[in-house]
């Protein structure tokens, strides 16, 4: 029923966190599938764990691309009804799949999200609530939950399970890095539903994109052009639809 996408050059100080989220997967209780986009890595270097289970694919790209465009190219190898971004190194919580995709399924929307938690280096966990409110939202409506590139994004994008589909024609965002704000572009496609309960676990650890060197450099810009991107997306549609063309 579900294809978990992840990108990874399979580093060395992240393999165990890889397996990890591999672990978080087979205790799912609904039917996955995960395809591994190796980001310029060698296969002979995927975990013994994710490598002899026959759920996980693994697409070997011949060089480094970024994970934005690794993910993309992983897309074209999804062969379920819904998809989920998720991290190298982050976990889902144990029902993340099945709490979803149930209510995918009872209600008909396009996508489900959820909250998510910082998991921190000593074990311990601190839940991140969107700024978007629990509950059905209509095509669109998620990007007024985010009123300036600086403020908080709206949703977590690797809480969001959604119909293939609508992936499909809202990919991943091709940035170096803040990729994954364009993906709230599915949001765009149809109706959706938040959910008040945590579906995934964000690590924070040294290693992780947000931590290195550099990485606030291009921050302002990742988020103002995922921003722009996203409203001037919404604006289309709704003039599309006779709705009204203003940006907001």
């Amino acid at each position: 029923m579900i294809t978990v996408v992840i990108a990874s050059q399979l580093r060395e100080d992240r393999l165990e966190y890889l397996t990890a989220m591999h672990a978080s997967l087979t205790r799912q209780s609904v039917p996955w599938e995960a395809v591994i986009a190796l980001d310029g890595a060698s296969p002979d270097l995927l975990p013994a764990q994710l490598a002899r289970d026959t759920r996980v694919r693994a697409l070997a790209l011949p060089r480094p691309v970024g994970a934005a465009c690794a993910r993309n190219l992983a897309l074209t190898e999804v062969r379920t009804p819904y998809v989920n971004w998720a991290d190298d190194d982050d976990e889902f919580t144990d029902d993340a799949m099945a709490v979803r995709l149930n209510t995918l399924e009872s209600t008909g929307v396009g996508w489900c999200a959820g909250w998510s938690e910082d998991h921190h280096p000593d074990g311990t966990r601190t839940l991140w609530r969107c700024p978007t409110p629990p509950g059905r939202h209509e095509a669109g409506d998620i990007w007024t939950y985010w009123k300036s590139p600086a403020d908080t994004i709206p949703i977590g994008p690797t809480t969001i399970l959604a119909r293939t589909d609508l992936v499909r024609a809202a990919p991943m965002g091709g940035l170096v890095q803040g990729e994954d704000y364009c993906a709230l572009a599915v949001t765009c496609l149809a109706p959706g539903v938040v959910l008040p309960v945590s579906v995934y676990r964000y690590r924070k650890h040294s290693g992780q994109m947000t931590a290195q060197l550099g990485y606030g450099q291009l921050e302002s810009a990742a988020r103002e052009h995922a921003w722009q991107f996203g409203h001037h997306l919404r604006a289309v549609i709704r003039a599309g639809a006779g709705v009204g063309s203003a940006v907001s």
